[in-house]
Protein backbone atom coordinates (compact mmCIF):
# COMPACT_ATOMS: atom_id res chain seq x y z
CA UNK A 1 0.00 0.00 0.00
CA UNK A 2 1.45 3.65 -0.57
CA UNK A 3 1.71 5.88 2.49
CA UNK A 4 3.04 8.82 0.80
CA UNK A 5 -0.14 10.79 2.03
CA UNK A 6 0.20 9.73 5.40
CA UNK A 7 3.83 10.32 5.45
CA UNK A 8 3.45 13.42 4.23
CA UNK A 9 0.74 14.19 7.28
CA UNK A 10 3.59 12.99 9.69
CA UNK A 11 6.35 15.01 8.58
CA UNK A 12 3.75 18.48 8.61
CA UNK A 13 2.49 17.40 11.39
CA UNK A 14 5.90 16.68 13.64
CA UNK A 15 7.40 19.96 12.30
CA UNK A 16 4.78 21.68 13.77
CA UNK A 17 3.63 20.12 16.71
CA UNK A 18 6.62 21.33 18.67
CA UNK A 19 8.47 18.81 20.29
CA UNK A 20 11.78 19.92 21.67
CA UNK A 21 14.72 17.30 20.30
CA UNK A 22 16.92 16.39 22.72
CA UNK A 23 19.82 17.15 20.80
CA UNK A 24 19.82 19.67 17.20
CA UNK A 25 20.86 16.28 14.98
CA UNK A 26 18.05 14.42 16.89
CA UNK A 27 14.71 14.76 14.36
CA UNK A 28 11.67 12.70 15.66
CA UNK A 29 10.65 12.62 11.88
CA UNK A 30 13.61 10.72 11.18
CA UNK A 31 13.15 8.19 14.03
CA UNK A 32 9.64 7.49 13.07
CA UNK A 33 10.73 6.54 9.46
CA UNK A 34 13.35 4.17 10.74
CA UNK A 35 10.87 2.63 13.17
CA UNK A 36 8.44 2.19 10.44
CA UNK A 37 11.30 0.45 8.19
CA UNK A 38 12.35 -1.25 10.99
CA UNK A 39 8.22 -2.73 11.75
CA UNK A 40 7.59 -3.89 8.04
CA UNK A 41 11.21 -6.15 7.79
CA UNK A 42 10.05 -7.42 11.66
CA UNK A 43 6.34 -8.01 10.01
CA UNK A 44 7.94 -9.73 6.97
CA UNK A 45 9.13 -12.66 9.20
CA UNK A 46 7.14 -12.09 12.24
CA UNK A 47 3.55 -11.98 10.19
CA UNK A 48 0.60 -9.66 11.47
CA UNK A 49 -1.91 -7.42 9.77
CA UNK A 50 1.15 -5.27 7.50
CA UNK A 51 -1.40 -2.02 7.46
CA UNK A 52 -2.06 -1.69 10.97
CA UNK A 53 1.86 -2.28 11.68
CA UNK A 54 2.83 0.31 8.84
CA UNK A 55 0.30 2.87 10.22
CA UNK A 56 0.89 2.48 14.01
CA UNK A 57 5.02 2.73 12.99
CA UNK A 58 4.24 5.70 11.19
CA UNK A 59 1.85 7.15 13.56
CA UNK A 60 3.24 6.18 17.06
CA UNK A 61 5.12 9.06 17.54
CA UNK A 62 3.36 11.86 15.91
CA UNK A 63 1.61 13.94 18.90
CA UNK A 64 3.34 16.25 21.35
CA UNK A 65 2.18 18.18 24.48
CA UNK A 66 4.52 19.14 27.21
CA UNK A 67 1.66 18.40 29.90
CA UNK A 68 1.01 15.11 28.73
CA UNK A 69 2.47 11.64 27.75
CA UNK A 70 3.33 11.59 24.21
CA UNK A 71 1.38 8.48 23.67
CA UNK A 72 -1.76 9.67 24.27
CA UNK A 73 -1.43 12.20 22.34
CA UNK A 74 -0.13 10.30 19.31
CA UNK A 75 -3.33 8.07 19.86
CA UNK A 76 -5.56 11.27 19.45
CA UNK A 77 -3.74 12.89 16.89
CA UNK A 78 -3.40 9.05 14.71
CA UNK A 79 -7.32 8.36 15.48
CA UNK A 80 -8.28 11.77 14.26
CA UNK A 81 -6.59 11.53 11.45
CA UNK A 82 -7.28 7.82 11.01
CA UNK A 83 -11.38 8.86 11.25
CA UNK A 84 -10.87 11.84 8.34
CA UNK A 85 -9.48 9.67 6.14
CA UNK A 86 -12.22 6.92 6.27
CA UNK A 87 -10.38 4.10 7.89
CA UNK A 88 -12.64 1.15 8.96
CA UNK A 89 -13.57 2.28 13.13
CA UNK A 90 -11.77 -1.70 14.22
CA UNK A 91 -8.73 -0.56 12.65
CA UNK A 92 -8.72 2.74 14.06
CA UNK A 93 -9.44 1.26 17.47
CA UNK A 94 -6.21 -1.27 17.37
CA UNK A 95 -3.99 1.73 15.57
CA UNK A 96 -4.91 3.55 18.38
CA UNK A 97 -4.17 0.90 21.63
CA UNK A 98 -1.27 0.14 19.88
CA UNK A 99 0.72 3.67 19.50
CA UNK A 100 -1.12 4.51 23.17
CA UNK A 101 0.59 1.12 24.70
CA UNK A 102 3.97 1.44 22.66
CA UNK A 103 6.45 2.92 25.03
CA UNK A 104 5.45 0.15 27.81
CA UNK A 105 8.27 -1.74 26.58
CA UNK A 106 8.41 -4.01 30.52
CA UNK A 107 4.45 -4.93 30.42
CA UNK A 108 3.88 -8.53 31.20
CA UNK A 109 0.08 -7.71 29.72
CA UNK A 110 -0.85 -10.15 26.11
CA UNK A 111 0.01 -8.16 23.56
CA UNK A 112 -0.75 -8.48 20.35
CA UNK A 113 1.03 -9.54 17.24
CA UNK A 114 0.92 -6.07 15.34
CA UNK A 115 1.72 -4.53 18.80
CA UNK A 116 4.68 -6.11 19.22
CA UNK A 117 6.16 -5.89 15.87
CA UNK A 118 5.85 -2.00 16.75
CA UNK A 119 7.57 -2.09 19.83
CA UNK A 120 10.24 -4.14 18.82
CA UNK A 121 10.76 -1.36 15.64
CA UNK A 122 10.72 1.29 18.45
CA UNK A 123 13.50 -0.40 20.39
CA UNK A 124 16.02 -0.92 17.55
CA UNK A 125 15.89 2.44 16.88
CA UNK A 126 18.03 2.66 19.84
CA UNK A 127 20.63 0.70 19.66
CA UNK A 128 23.37 -0.24 16.59
CA UNK A 129 25.43 1.52 14.59
CA UNK A 130 22.65 4.39 14.69
CA UNK A 131 23.71 4.53 18.87
CA UNK A 132 27.15 4.93 18.40
CA UNK A 133 26.59 7.90 15.49
CA UNK A 134 23.88 9.18 18.41
CA UNK A 135 26.49 9.07 21.51
CA UNK A 136 29.09 10.28 19.42
CA UNK A 137 27.39 13.07 17.70
CA UNK A 138 25.96 14.39 21.79
CA UNK A 139 29.73 14.00 22.54
CA UNK A 140 30.40 16.55 20.19
CA UNK A 141 27.67 18.75 21.21
CA UNK A 142 29.15 19.10 24.64
CA UNK A 143 31.93 21.02 26.10
CA UNK A 144 35.62 19.42 25.91
CA UNK A 145 34.71 16.70 23.59
CA UNK A 146 37.14 14.05 22.74
CA UNK A 147 37.27 10.14 21.21
CA UNK A 148 38.02 9.12 24.95
CA UNK A 149 34.52 10.81 26.34
CA UNK A 150 32.72 9.25 23.31
CA UNK A 151 33.88 6.36 23.69
CA UNK A 152 33.08 5.95 27.81
CA UNK A 153 29.94 7.27 26.99
CA UNK A 154 29.02 4.55 23.77
CA UNK A 155 30.35 2.15 26.39
CA UNK A 156 28.16 3.41 28.88
CA UNK A 157 24.70 3.60 27.23
CA UNK A 158 26.28 -0.16 25.67
CA UNK A 159 26.11 -1.77 29.18
CA UNK A 160 22.72 -0.11 30.06
CA UNK A 161 21.05 -1.60 26.46
CA UNK A 162 22.36 -4.91 27.13
CA UNK A 163 19.87 -6.04 29.24
CA UNK A 164 17.01 -4.58 27.49
CA UNK A 165 16.58 -7.57 24.81
CA UNK A 166 14.28 -8.95 27.30
CA UNK A 167 11.80 -6.34 26.45
CA UNK A 168 12.17 -7.22 22.43
CA UNK A 169 8.58 -9.55 22.06
CA UNK A 170 9.04 -11.21 18.75
CA UNK A 171 11.65 -13.50 17.75
CA UNK A 172 12.82 -11.48 15.38
CA UNK A 173 13.22 -8.41 17.13
CA UNK A 174 15.22 -10.41 19.90
CA UNK A 175 17.52 -11.60 16.92
CA UNK A 176 18.43 -8.05 15.30
CA UNK A 177 18.80 -6.60 18.97
CA UNK A 178 21.88 -9.40 19.26
CA UNK A 179 22.96 -8.56 16.13
CA UNK A 180 22.90 -4.44 16.97
CA UNK A 181 24.63 -4.51 20.26
CA UNK A 182 27.35 -7.35 18.45
CA UNK A 183 27.90 -4.45 16.64
CA UNK A 184 28.46 -2.11 19.45
CA UNK A 185 30.85 -4.44 21.02
CA UNK A 186 33.26 -5.55 18.50
CA UNK A 187 33.27 -1.30 17.56
CA UNK A 188 34.26 -0.89 21.00
CA UNK A 189 36.81 -3.56 21.25
CA UNK A 190 38.29 -2.08 18.37
CA UNK A 191 38.14 1.87 19.67
CA UNK A 192 39.89 0.31 22.73
CA UNK A 193 42.84 -1.07 20.58
CA UNK A 194 43.21 2.26 18.96
CA UNK A 195 42.43 4.40 21.73
CA UNK A 196 44.23 3.17 24.17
Amino acid sequence: MDYTKVIEFVKETVEQNGRPDNYPFRSRYEHIMRVYRWAIKIQAQEGGDLEIIALSALLHDVGWDAERPHEEVSAEVAVEYLVEQGYDEAMIGRIGDIILRHPDKDTEEELSLECRVVMDADLLDEVGAMSVLWDSMATACEDESSYKKAYYRIKNYYKINLPKIRRCKTTAGRVEYAKRMKCIEEFLNELERELF
